[in-house]
């Protein structure tokens, strides 16, 4: 192969033209326009560098395309002048799929279509292919539901193997079950979940006890045996490992395992034998774990709590709540004693700690959003986090101790180029404690202790937050960073997550005094790729050549860490989805927000109330040139000294909702005769008067308002009618990142708009 070709994956661009992402640290080629048109979003495809564009990227040309992407494309079925085509609701891929007549099947023109190609484009030629499944109309309860587990080709059916042997499963612990377990029934383990949880994974028990010569606590951790019922290889476990993890929807989950398993046989109910694995601990007064063991059980959980009950009962033991609970209420008051033991640990490791904004989409029994409401974390879920984290490090000591391979859950230090855009603004900030080329967790701490009085606290923590990698599963033992761990592995969620089923089956096989081996199919199994590092990132410390059960079990890390970003990024596609459809309720309505994000293109503004994120592009900021200052996180006006950083507070309209672009425009609400300022933005370019943050969502909202030149308006807008002519709609966003752009506000008395449908399709970011 010539030097100067690189093998990688198309990524497609709303507006037409793409990107190859090459493995490793290597840039991103851009592929203009041209060479997109016999290639398809997600092809793996072999360039060359042809040339640099005038933006400095290296431009490619398409020289093989190695493999065809065989994942399924979702649409909606149009007819125009007498022809069938989908139009993508994925705006990645920039054409329109042709359908003969007699492909259709049962679908009807406007309908929500599953699409595989029978053809695949060319440079003269669209790709044609033929209906597969028809999910529906647009307006469908559930729809966006439907569209995202396909679009995310995320396994929704479990195959009939799998049915088969979960048929056969008792409905309740045989006695044969029971065999070889310690029996715990007499023990009033409880659970404590939310309140619309439905599988229940984990129960606790605390009670004070001598821990050498001093005091602490007795803290039991019972979790779900999964293991006990799912044989490796067997078809339970391959459907479980394909899906790796459930994905959760609001109003709707698709679990890992059957029913049967997980809100049946293995769910923790109350008042029911179950069998479980636990983790029993002693812990010191200031909060270490002084000794462990793990070991089968039987347990009878005595209660199931809610995370609201248990807290009531925490603030008051003479509530209605706790006298209801009667016998049990001391047991909370030991757990959370041992939690404030276990949090006075935290503080010594130095774990990165920052409070952060969790939100619940409330919806009405269509799926339609009633509103979205911030999530209150009490004392309640801070004692079950630490009691869970508890168990988990227990668990990855243990395995780390027996020298046999497992998963790992590994979190690592921030990269250096990421590190080193902190330092920068830290500096401009004017925040005196600073980070070398290997900070600690509590070196974060320090500075976030440090700044916590300062009006621009949140957005300094905001930028702490985003200096750090993503955590991944690895057989490869390099620490959790964040939580300040020297090990650390998921043990606590069996019935949801993959990896904490295959750590039972490690603990298990290590107490037996056995090897816990892979099933042989995972041997042969094609390891997928690892997730492409930034440039600039910190380079990995050199492998041994893996083979064997060691090359198997990196496969596993890598396919569980890919599958669960694959269920964020479903679930959170759904939830910008269901936001959009809220915000068309609310076009022309004005609001009060935060700016959550800063861009060479413009602010995204998350609502104080509503928790909506939204775009206002840099030429609705008014008369003046604005420039984006990368080290202070800030658009900067030339003329007026204008400043809009994290946290600057916004009033805003909502202009415009392109429901298929999961996109959300804003408008700046200016006092009348003003232009050009607002006064919630700061004044004058010496000015650190700035505003509180709300952390940012990464969401695809986000994603899709990214770069974008000319982002069209969505498909499963366009007109369905046969013979009918699409309007074009444009937003209008451009992007100059190394030049300063001139805003314009929108003229006076003009209206908000919902996108119209254009002719071909626009690509998201």
């Amino acid at each position: 192969m010539n030097n100067d070709e690189i093998i990688g994956v198309v990524s497609g661009h709303r507006d037409g033209h793409g990107f190859v992402v090459c493995e490793g640290t290597q840039s991103d080629i851009y592929l203009p326009t041209n060479e997109m048109r016999a290639v398809l979003h997600k092809d793996r495809v072999r360039v060359r560098v042809a040339r640099t564009d005038r933006r400095g990227r290296p431009e490619g040309r398409v020289t093989e395309i190695l493999e065809r992407s065989q994942d399924p494309i979702i649409g909606r079925l149009l007819n125009e002048a007498g022809i069938f085509l989908v139009a993508p609701e994925d705006k990645r891929y920039g054409q329109d799929i042709l359908v003969s007549k007699n492909a259709i099947g049962s679908a009807q023109v406007g309908q929500v279509v599953v699409v595989e190609l029978t053809e695949p484009p060319a440079l003269y030629g669209q790709p044609v292919g033929r209906v597969k499944e028809v999910l529906g109309e647009i307006d469908d309860p559930g729809m966006e539901i439907e569209i995202a587990v396909r679009k995310y080709s995320v396994p929704h059916e479990f195959s009939d193997e799998c049915l088969r042997l979960a048929k056969g499963l008792p409905d309740k612990v045989r006695p044969a079950d029971k065999k070889g377990r310690v029996d715990l029934t007499d023990v009033p383990l409880v659970t404590i979940d939310g309140e619309d949880a439905r599988d229940f994974d984990d129960a606790v028990y605390c009670e004070p006890a001598k821990v050498g010569r001093g005091k602490g606590w007795r803290l039991l951790v019972a979790i779900a045996d999964v293991s006990h019922y799912v044989q490796p290889g067997n078809g339970i476990d391959v459907d479980a490992f394909d899906r790796a993890t459930s994905v959760y929807f609001p109003r709707r989950v698709i679990p890992m395992l059957p029913e049967k398993l997980s809100n049946g046989l293995c769910s923790l109910n109350p008042e029911v034998e179950r069998l479980c694995m636990v983790c029993d601990m002693l812990i010191t007064a200031t909060g270490d774990i002084h000794a462990y063991q793990f070991y089968p059980a039987v347990m009878f959980s005595h209660a199931r709590f809610t995370y609201t009950e248990v807290a009531t009962i925490l603030q008051n033991t003479r509530s209605h709540e706790a006298l209801q609970r009667g016998d049990l209420v001391p047991h909370l008051l030991h757990l959370h004693d041992a939690y404030r033991g276990l949090q006075q640990a935290r503080q010594r490791r130095g774990a990165v700690d920052f409070e952060t904004v969790e939100t619940q989409i409330i919806s009405d029994d269509t799926g339609r959003i009633e509103r979205i409401i911030a999530r209150t974390r009490n004392d309640a879920h801070k004692v079950i986090e630490e009691a869970m984290l508890a168990a988990n490090v227990c668990a990855a000591e243990f395995i780390a101790q027996s020298k046999h391979l497992g998963i790992f859950r590994v979190h690592e230090g921030p990269p250096a180029n990421k590190l080193e855009i902190l330092r920068n603004y830290l500096k401009a900030m004017g925040v005196t404690q600073t980070l070398g080329d290997d900070p600690k967790p509590g070196d974060y701490q320090v500075i976030a202790k440090a700044t916590k009085d300062r009006p621009e606290a949140k957005q300094i923590h905001t930028m702490l937050l985003r200096s750090m990698q993503q955590a991944v599963y690895t057989p490869t033992n390099n620490g959790h960073f964040g939580l300040a761990f020297e090990a650390y592995t998921h043990f606590t969620s069996p019935i949801r997550r993959y990896p904490d089923l295959m750590v039972h089956r490690v603990i298990k096989a290590v107490l037996s005094e056995k090897k816990y081996q892979l099933p042989d199919s995972l041997l042969t199994m094609k390891v997928p790729p690892a997730r492409k590092k930034p440039a600039g990132a910190t380079p990995e410390k050199p492998k041994k050549a893996l083979t064997g059960q060691s090359l198997a079990w990196e496969m596993v890390g890598l396919h569980c860490s890919a599958n669960e970003r694959r269920a964020d990024e479903a679930s959170r596609d759904v939830e910008a989805w269901l936001k959009c459809k809220y915000m068309r309720e609310h076009l022309g309505e004005e609001f009060t927000g935060q700016v959550s994000a800063v861009t060479s293109f413009g602010l995204f503004v998350t609502l104080d109330t509503m928790y909506v994120e939204g775009l206002v592009h840099i030429t609705e900021l008014g008369g003046d040139f604005f420039r984006f200052d990368d080290i202070r996180q800030e658009l900067r006006g030339e003329r007026t000294g204008i400043r809009y950083a994290l946290g600057t507070v916004l009033n805003i309209q909502v202009s415009r909702v392109d429901l298929d672009g999961r996109r959300i425009d804003f408008r700046l609400v200016k006092p009348e005769g003003e232009v050009g300022r607002d006064d919630t933005a700061e004044r004058g370019p010496r000015s650190d008067r700035l505003r509180e943050a709300r952390l940012p969502k990464d969401g695809a909202g986000r994603a899709a308002h990214g770069g974008a030149k000319s982002a069209k308006a969505s498909n499963l807008g366009r007109s369905t009618k046969p013979n009918s002519t699409s309007t074009l709609g444009h937003s209008g966003h451009t992007t100059s990142p190394s030049k300063a752009v001139k805003g314009k506000r929108a003229s006076k008395g003009s209206q908000p708009v919902v996108s119209k449908a254009p002719s071909k399709r626009s690509r998201r970011s």
